[in-house]
């Protein structure tokens, strides 16, 4: 299974929070309503802070 960096885990719990309360925007600027989603952006702000977030396969 992967490893996700501790960092990655807090981030991806934000954005799943941000959606629930529906403030979690696209880059678009569309409202996120999918957890699939809020996972991705969640993973991808982590990525770009430097946290350990493996590769998709």
């Amino acid at each position: 299974m992967a490893k996700y960096s501790e960092k990655a885990g807090e981030k991806v719990e934000q954005a799943m929070h941000e959606r629930k309360e529906g403030t979690l925007k696209t880059g678009t600027g569309k409202k996120v309503t999918s957890k699939k989603q809020a996972i991705a952006i969640g993973l991808s702000e982590a990525k770009k802070e430097g946290a350990k977030v493996p590769k998709k396969k």
